[in-house]
């Protein structure tokens, strides 16, 4: 099972739990459903109403044939001041999409990929007395077939939306979830939570990292929409929120409604968000017809 998952009994990080539509609800393993046209990808980053830079990174590998090769995206947040976390979060974005290969197993791939990352930003900080104690979260998405492959450390996270619901796909890595599922605090008061931002896990801390990854591909349906973001984002707009304003609306506009969003609400961190939406089945061609007037 997938902890932290909706359906699989987790919680969401905010509000009262929902339960997914039945004929909404994600399956893992099992064949993916006929998945027309290409992904369509969005994104934004936006420094913010406080920060002097930006230490979020993100990417997005768009392949050459989706039948054969996997689109790959992510999000990285920075950490250890600006240069520092700005180099971070760049490098493992460089580092991943350089060397992911999902050829034969997709999902441990992505995950290798990652502590690939994680090794080539600590032996930079080793490297480098300015970026000592650098680091970044980094969630990342890779997906073929109608299928999606998740790798992820970190406090970044991964939305689904599905059927009219929005449900959590990753488990931060931070102090207030893991008071959370010890049951010291609730879900809404970890979002105002002194230590909300103190994460437990990062790219770049130690020489190894331990990598969550989904143990098993996840199944995409014909109108999911994954949201990858920074916690720039969810810190300030409600899960609800997200949900209405990307559900139905076309992915770059749901990305600059977004980031607008937090702007109105001071944005006092970066604000990063990558949205991947499976097209909807082609209907059949109606033709339309108008009014002729009658000669009498």
């Amino acid at each position: 099972m997938l902890p932290g998952l909706g359906w699989l009994g987790g919680r969401k990080p905010s509000g009262t739990p929902r339960p997914a539509r039945p004929e909404g609800r994600p399956t893992l393993g099992a064949e993916g459903r006929s998945i027309e046209g290409r992904i369509i990808a969005a994104s934004l980053t936006d420094v913010g109403c406080v920060r002097d830079g930006n230490e979020d990174s993100f990417r997005i590998v768009r392949p050459l044939d989706d039948r054969k090769d996997p689109l790959l995206a992510m999000v990285c947040d920075g950490m250890g001041g600006h240069a520092a976390g700005e180099t971070a979060s760049r490098l493992a974005t460089d580092v991943i999409a350089a060397s992911y290969r999902g050829d034969s197993d997709p999902g441990e791939a992505l995950a290798e990929a990652v502590r690939a990352a994680n090794r080539a930003i600590h032996e930079a900080a080793r490297s480098n007395a300015s970026l000592r104690g650098m680091g970044t979260t980094c969630t990342a998405v890779a997906i073929r077939d109608g299928k999606a492959w998740c790798a992820h450390v970190g406090d970044s996270r991964c939305y689904l939306i599905r059927a009219g619901d929005i449900l959590l796909m990753t488990e931060d890595h931070s102090s207030v979830m893991a008071m959370v599922r010890e049951g010291t605090i609730t879900a809404q008061e970890a979002r105002h939570h002194p230590d909300k931002n103190v994460i437990l896990r990062a790219l770049g801390s130690h020489a190894e990292v331990a990598v969550f990854k989904w143990p098993q591909p996840f199944v995409l349906h014909p109108g999911d929409r994954l949201v990858l973001c920074s916690d720039g984002l969810y810190d300030l707009i409600e899960d609800d929120e997200i949900l209405g304003l990307v559900d139905g609306t076309a992915p770059q506009t749901a990305c600059s409604s977004l980031v607008a969003l937090a702007r109105q609400r001071g944005a006092p961190d970066n604000v990063t968000v990558v949205i991947l939406a499976v097209p909807e089945p082609q209907s059949a061609s109606v033709h339309v017809t108008r009014p002729v007037p009658v000669m009498r």
